[in-house]
């Protein structure tokens, strides 16, 4: 997905906690999606660097409902996939109340999945499966803590127990995933949190259920106290590639700017070579640059950039905040367009009526035409409620619309004729000069004039839709939104101007 040739991240953008599979030559993995609809974009790749999404595991209301109760960087973490006996498995988090722990399995990986078995015997996040050899199945969570399980009911044999959870001390044990490679499994989990201190650590055993051997050089991977581009590395997953080396797919963030750094992209996913040593596994490094892996590259089709809605459903890239009704979105109404219907006022509303796509480069351009006739919309940069820039076009004018945290202004206001109008946000550096308090990127929201010219109403500081101002698990999404009434949308694009 990279556009100047192979590179990390391999999947970019809020894609975390990633969870692959190999079946041949075809490689799987899924990805968490917290307050999103459809929940968990799975993707396929051939070479473990071309990625394309295929769809998304949680993609109706019967497997995911998140109401507007449900906080951002709540709903969807952390999935864990894999293929066994003929299928695949996936596990997952809902975090809310009456949700917890659920399977969910397909033939294709495409979809559809079937219905969620609930599993209201296993507490706890970052569930994982695996299988030993006389067919028995073990869910692994954060904690860390391991049961027996009937993955076919959700049943639960004995009690949940205690069994690896890094060295003395370590903050936020979580992620486990479980391996037979050769004569042992292998627990590998995330140590440190999932900001700068994020690292990844192992331990062996004889038995799936331990005990467990930590490695001596525990942590296996971290870049915390280095001066890495790629920083917050952990919560993995291992895989062999198409030359049968081992390598190791993991979250990581960009920080950019002055300090402390701000990552607006949020986790990404990142792809590290693995070698074995003593029975233990080494991590390479997380190189920027891929272009001399030993293995054939298998690239995949071109992404379109430009989406003219003339399909009955949108692409699965299109994601929505929480749910996603017909009668509030749909390419139905009026053939060739996006139609989205207010619900629950604009985009600091939890209800809000907003469809988008992930930021997936550094520096952007995404453009649509509104037709705000029929009520007040446009275009938006969000991260939550509480922080995200929209210009929106009513009637005959145009406005720039900041917020951030408890604060929320209109920044800019033009008129503009009667009718459909070209709405644009452009990310990029930050001008000149810079300093330790320039922050990551700039946000520039405006709309284009009859004669094709591009206004800047407004050039915002990108730190603000940053986590480390917002908090939470996400990033940055670009997408469309109706405040009132009901908004028609002809076309969206989205243009990289750097990785």
């Amino acid at each position: 997905m990279s556009d100047t040739g192979p590179a990390n991240p391999v999947i970019p953008g809020f894609h975390p906690d990633p969870s692959i599979c190999r079946i041949g030559g075809d490689y799987y993995l899924a990805c968490s999606s917290f307050e999103y609809f459809p929940g968990v974009p799975l993707f396929h790749s051939r070479d473990l660097v071309h990625w394309t999404q295929i769809g998304n595991a949680l993609d109706r209301p019967s497997q995911l409902r998140l109401p507007a109760d449900v906080p951002s960087s709540a709903g969807i973490y952390a999935p864990t996939l894999r293929h066994h006996d003929g299928r695949f498995w996936l596990i997952v988090t809902d975090v809310q109340e009456g949700g917890g722990n659920l399977i969910v399995t397909a033939t294709d990986p495409a979809g559809p999945w079937s219905d969620p078995v609930r599993l209201p015997g296993v507490p706890g996040i970052d569930p994982d499966l695996a299988w030993d050899e006389d067919g028995t199945c073990w869910c692994t969570v954060a904690g860390v803590s391991q049961v027996r399980i009937d993955p076919y009911t959700g049943k639960t044999y004995g009690p949940l127990r205690k069994t690896w959870s890094g060295a003395p001390g370590d903050k936020a044990p979580e992620a486990p995933h479980l391996y037979r490679i050769s004569d042992y499994w292998y627990l590998l989990i995330a140590v440190g949190g999932t900001e700068r201190g994020h690292g990844v650590a192992v331990a062996r055993s004889r038995r799936p259920d331990g005990p467990f051997e930590p490695c001596p050089a525990n942590p296996i991977l971290t870049h915390r106290s280095t001066d890495h581009p790629v920083q917050n590395t952990g919560h993995a997953d291992l895989v062999q590639a198409p030359d049968g080396s081992w390598w190791m797919v993991l979250l990581g963030v960009r920080p950019r700017g002055g300090t402390p750094g701000w990552h607006v992209l949020g986790r990404e996913t990142f792809l590290a070579p693995v070698t074995w040593v003593d029975g233990w596994p080494v991590v390479g490094e997380v190189a920027v640059d891929l272009s001399d892996l030993p293995w054939p590259l298998v690239p995949g089709p071109d992404e379109e950039r430009r989406d003219d809605f003339d399909e009955n459903a949108l692409r699965p890239a299109w994601i929505s905040v929480r749910d996603r009704p017909a009668e509030y979105c749909t390419t139905e109404e009026r053939p060739g367009w996006l139609t989205l219907r207010a619900r629950d006022g604009d985009l600091d509303a939890p209800g809000a009526v907003f469809t988008g796509r992930r930021q997936q480069h550094l520096s952007c351009r995404a453009r649509t035409l509104v037709d705000p006739s029929e009520g007040r919309g446009g275009l938006a940069v969000r991260l939550d409620e509480r922080h995200h820039y929209a210009v929106e076009a009513s009637g005959t004018e145009v406005r720039v619309v900041a917020r951030v945290g408890p604060l929320r202004t209109v920044v800019a206001t033009h008129p503009v004729p009667d009718g459909p109008v070209v709405l644009g946000v452009t990310v990029t550096d930050p001008p000149p000069p810079q300093g330790p308090c320039t922050g990551p990127d700039v946000v520039s929201l405006g709309f284009e004039q009859p004669d094709g010219t591009f206004t800047v109403l407004a050039t915002l500081d990108g730190r603000y839709l940053s986590t480390e101002v917002a908090g939470g698990f996400t990033g940055r999404v670009i997408g469309v939104y109706a405040a009132a009434g009901t908004v028609h949308f002809d076309w969206f694009d989205y243009e990289p101007l750097k990785p």
